[in-house]
């Protein structure tokens, strides 16, 4: 994972005369209380109904981005460029550059495996292991864990199949900042791998921060399941944590917390004892292991929950990781840090990030309120009235971009553009569609859609369905996880096993079959590469769904190539990879078949008449099977309004 430096913040700092801040240590003093939750958490189709209605309007009053210009220096800034912060921003009193702080969305959206997690990753356990690789600090466990030594954890103190651990090492790894060449590496390092032991023998080599990764495995009981929730439908009520309402149109066992930036909040605000707890060495901690008035966090501990959390301060726009803000000279009392020990105060740090949090600004709902319509071309069918496309990049900083689709029906929508580079994107109720997203992605997630098509660009981490019925999606990613899907077919190229959750039926597996122009240069620039592709081999993580018949690999025979109608400009003039053999003979014979009609056709010696009348009634064959297949729609909807070309929007 990205490691900043603690020696130091990198804020500006604050004249001396200015330092002090009144009333500071009686703040400081006060217990630890939880930060204002709504009392009724909006669900998904209510953000909808209440923010995307103003998405027209806000979409023809664009405000340009905010910059400041430096003096003496003649340069402006970005509004999220990564520069230093001008020192005027940081005038009259701290309470006029007050800290916000916000749980992190993507550690939830990519990270957070949606699906029961297993009992062993409760805090009681995961305190077990903190204290254990701190024992085993000069064998690959701490400060950095190795994958041999959490193997070892895993397997032989988890009693975890060796596939399961390896699939959370793998979803954290994935979550590491890396560059493109990096990831193409590493591929190109385990396709010349030719046995197993080789695969371990290089697996061995990776390493992740080991407080972040025990965060993240805590973080996995987002998902999890008790029996009252079964029952009542929302947690149980406690006095910290306020219950969320089941929605209006959906079910609440079916409520995807992924996506939802209040349950995030909720989440750390309810558990925030528990990690920060998980963070205190072991000498910190009482004999019953619990916390006491004289515990204190290290530095590191702080960097790691940063994994989670960051903020900014208010009268500037610049995101700033947590532990930068506590280590923020100013903010030195509040957040409990001493200069002496150069550690923080447990009870005084809880109660600062208590205070401080407060909803992403950049996240789902926040997209679904304030986001900007997107243009998009070839919608000849349906209404373009019920369809609701809003993004956040117009204010996102580019980690935080985000894209939501809704009640996409009878259309075909097609867009490659910056807009949807690095984007998380989640489609939700689209029925009888076509949708083409050819631009690299940062992850996407298909909700309760129905009858559709989905052609992907490639997606650098996390590919999710849920609740999908009769849907065909086409996509490179890095990984793919499916639940509760039915009749759903994925022509899929990814370098790690499909994940098969529970409650799918009639799961069809098949390679990845068409291309675009950009496509292998977006493969690039998400670190994608051709090999190794475990398309074939997908892995049953749930119980329930334990039986191999849930799912088939397409067979040869009913195999054809898609190809995508549009023209742009690159260089990819085939798929890349190419086909297994298999399924490349079938595609051979079905050429030479059509070789021999034509010969058979030229043979005849038709004469003009006879070539009309034959011709019409190829074409009425033809058309007949467009009907019957249900591929008219998919043709009719590639007419444009207007007589324009054929190319993607940009």
């Amino acid at each position: 994972m990205g490691r900043g430096n603690v020696k130091g913040s990198r804020l500006p700092e604050v004249p001396a005369n200015r330092r002090k801040i009144t009333g500071g240590e009686e703040r400081a003093e006060r217990k630890p209380e939880c930060p204002p939750i709504a009392r009724f958490l909006p669900s998904f189709d209510q953000l909808l109904a209440r923010g995307l209605n103003l998405v027209t309007s806000l979409e023809t009053t664009p405000r340009a981005p905010r910059t400041v210009r430096v003096r003496g220096r003649g340069a402006t800034l970005g509004r999220y460029e990564k520069k230093p912060l001008p020192p005027d921003v940081f005038r009259d009193t701290m309470d006029q550059s007050r800290v916000l702080l916000w749980v992190k969305a993507e550690p939830f959206i990519v990270g957070a495996l949606q699906v029961s997690p297993p009992s062993k990753f409760s805090l009681h356990y995961l305190k077990k292991i903190a204290a254990y690789v701190r024992t085993r600090a000069t064998e690959g466990a701490y400060p950095h864990l190795c994958w041999s030594m959490w193997r070892r954890i895993a397997c032989g103190k988890l009693r975890l199949p060796k596939e399961l651990a390896w699939l959370y090492f793998e979803i954290f790894d994935n979550l590491s900042v890396r560059t493109p060449e990096e990831r193409l590496e590493w591929s190109e390092i385990l396709s010349n791998c030719t046995t197993e032991d080789e695969v371990e023998k290089q697996r061995n080599q990776l390493s992740v921060d080991t407080l972040q990764f025990l965060l993240f495995l805590y973080i996995q009981q987002l998902n999890n399941i008790s029996l009252r929730t079964s029952l009542i439908g929302e947690e149980w009520p406690s006095p910290r944590s306020r219950p969320q309402p089941p929605s209006l149109t959906e079910r609440p066992s079916c409520h995807n917390k992924n996506w939802n930036d209040y349950s995030h909040q909720a989440f750390v605000s309810d558990h925030l004892s528990d990690l920060l707890e998980l963070l205190l060495d072991p000498g910190q901690l009482s004999a019953s292991f619990h916390p006491t008035h004289s515990s204190v966090l290290s530095r590191e501990a702080v960097l790691a929950l940063s994994f989670l959390i960051e903020g900014t301060v208010s009268r500037t726009r610049k995101v700033y990781p947590l532990h930068e803000l506590a280590l923020w000279q100013p903010l030195h009392t509040d957040s409990g840090f001493s200069k002496i020990s150069k550690t923080f105060s447990f009870y005084k740090l809880e109660a600062w990030l208590r205070a401080c949090l407060t909803t992403n600004p950049f996240g789902p709902s926040a997209c679904l309120k304030s986001g900007k319509k997107l243009a998009w071309a070839h919608q000849v069918e349906g209404t373009t009235k019920r369809a609701k496309v809003a993004c956040s990049t117009h204010v996102a900083p580019r980690m935080h971009r985000m894209v939501v689709m809704s009640q996409v029906y009878k259309q075909t929508l097609a867009k490659s553009s910056d807009t949807l580079v690095g984007a998380h994107v989640r489609v939700h109720r689209c029925n009888e569609s076509f949708i083409y997203l050819l631009s690299p992605l940062r992850s996407v997630t298909i909700e309760k859609c129905r009858n559709s098509t989905f052609v992907l660009g490639p997606v650098e981490t996390a590919l999710h369905l849920h609740d999908c019925e009769n849907v065909k999606v086409i996509a490179v990613c890095h990984r793919l996880s499916i639940s509760s899907t039915a009749g759903c077919t994925f022509h899929i190229m990814t370098p790690s096993r499909p994940l098969i959750l529970s409650g799918n039926q009639r799961v069809t597996f098949a390679p990845f079959h068409t291309h675009y122009p950009m496509l292998e240069d977006h493969m690039a620039r998400t670190g994608l590469a051709t090999v190794p592709n475990y398309w074939d081999t997908p892995m049953v993580v749930c119980k329930e769904s334990d039986d191999t018949r849930v799912f088939r690999l397409l067979p040869p025979c009913e195999f054809y190539v898609f190809v995508t109608p549009f023209e742009m400009e690159g260089d990819t003039t085939e798929i890349p990879g190419g086909l297994p053999s298999a399924y490349q003979e079938v595609l051979a014979e079905r050429e030479q078949k059509i070789q021999i009609w034509q010969k058979t056709v030229k043979d005849a010696h038709l004469t003009a008449e006879q070539r009309k009348q034959f011709q019409v009634l190829v074409e009425n064959k033809f058309y007949e099977w467009l009907i019957n297949t249900g591929h008219r729609q998919q043709l009719d909807s590639l007419v444009p309004h207007t007589a324009a070309s054929k190319q993607v929007p940009r």
